[in-house]
């Protein structure tokens, strides 16, 4: 049978963990065994109830984000995986990615994982060095984390990301490099390396919220490197991952030839995607939207009406409420440049014309002109990109996409 010819991405959310981070300000938590159970069947039930909606697209990759997905048993991974396979119109190349933690793998889950169909692992790491684990409120040591490496790659796993995190309070320069040599021994297949953003609500936050205050205003922090720092942790990314095959094909990912996330590189080229669980976010037909936060509520059977927000959307009748949001053209061109940017590719003049019927410089001219005179911006064969100052000063340069009134 032929598939749907419309793309779609899955987001599954698995709000669950060990222990929460120190840094942590996602939607999970720890809970126990009953309470995950029932959130299992509210989500098996919300699988069954939209996916018949979902019948004009066919999925191209799922992801099990969280929390930590591989805290799931065998069977609710594998009754997760089958109600998808039931329900929704699935590629049989469809990329399925679980994210993991250390010390949540064995090797039977391991191997019951493969038998499912799931085809690629996002590990966590963070850091290599056991202090800095401890600093993060990590549950695992670096040598846990080699065991779950190893445990992956004997169970099959040809596709594995490695999540590295660097600007740790009182991190040097040679921690880092430290932490990167000995990733990249291992050879994963892709590598997520970011810095350490100290959110609010956390209590990294409480801890170290007036340091990073004192950075941004440019003054020298107390326990986080200085900007300068930062700055050269990144650029020592790059130069060590280059050295052994790796590209930067977005802004904080680095993988080997053909082996890039395809999930991540749909969202930052908007494809459409449904999030399911706990306040998962989506976009379909230009709408964003998203399941209600409270665990409660949805245990008790809370989601978004997705019938009823593709109906209206047909009609560009989605109000602005409830968590609900009809993009109009300007808020899709401003999206179309922020997220498209962040790909070291960037953007293509031709797909701005295609989607929007105008030309990107009769929208963004003057703003494309200073930027390549500040040296941020570059363009080549009818692509626009970030230049490397211009990666460094991203925050700044997307900014400048914002369109009035």
């Amino acid at each position: 049978m032929e598939l749907p010819k419309k793309e779609l991405e899955l987001y599954i959310h698995i709000p669950f963990c060990v222990r929460k981070c120190e840094y942590c300000d996602f939607l999970s938590m720890p809970v126990d065994v009953t309470i995950r159970r029932h959130y299992i069947d509210r989500l098996l039930e919300e699988i069954k109830n939209k996916g018949p909606m979902c019948s004009s697209f066919h999925v191209s990759t799922i992801f099990f984000g969280g929390g930590t997905p591989s805290i799931l048993s065998e069977m609710e991974i594998e009754s997760l995986v089958g109600a998808l396979r039931q329900n929704f119109h699935i590629q049989k190349d469809a990329e399925i990615t679980l994210e993991c933690n250390p010390g949540t793998l064995t090797k039977g889950k391991l191997a019951f994982c493969r038998t499912a169909g799931i085809n690629r692992l996002s590990l966590g790491l963070q850091s290599a060095i056991d202090q800095e684990l401890q600093i993060l409120g990590r549950i695992h040591t670096y040598r846990d984390f080699l065991v779950s490496y190893d445990l992956a790659r004997k169970a099959g796993f040809s596709n594995i990301n490695v999540d590295v995190m660097f600007a740790l309070p009182g991190q040097r320069l040679q921690d880092w490099e430290y932490t990167l040599k000995r990733v990249l021994m291992l050879k994963p297949e892709h590598i997520s390396a970011y810095s350490l953003i100290v959110e609010e609500g956390t209590p990294f936050y409480s801890k170290y919220g007036e340091d990073e205050q004192r950075r941004q205003r440019g003054e020298v922090p107390w326990y986080l490197p200085d900007e300068e720092t930062e700055r050269e942790m990144y650029r020592m990314t790059k130069e060590l991952l280059m050295t052994k095959g790796y590209r930067r094909y977005e802004i904080s990912n680095y993988a080997l030839p053909g082996k890039e996330c395809r999930h991540n590189i749909g969202y930052w080229r908007l494809t459409p995607y449904l999030g399911l669980g706990l306040g998962s976010s989506s976009l379909m037909e230009h709408v964003r939207f998203s399941n209600p936060p409270n665990l409660r509520e949805y245990l008790l059977g809370a989601t978004c009406n997705l019938q009823k927000i593709m109906e209206n959307a047909k009609g560009q009748n989605v109000l602005h409420r409830d968590g609900i949001v009809c993009m109009d053209k300007k808020q899709q061109m401003e999206e179309f440049m922020f997220l498209g940017l962040r790909l070291t590719e960037g953007i293509e003049r031709s797909r701005f014309r295609d989607n929007f019927g105008v030309e990107l410089e009769g929208i963004y001219g003057n703003t494309l002109i200073k930027l390549q005179q500040q040296g941020l911006l570059g363009q080549k064969e009818g692509r626009i990109f970030l230049t490397e100052e211009g990666i460094s000063l991203s925050n700044y340069v997307l900014s400048k996409f914002l369109l009035d009134g």
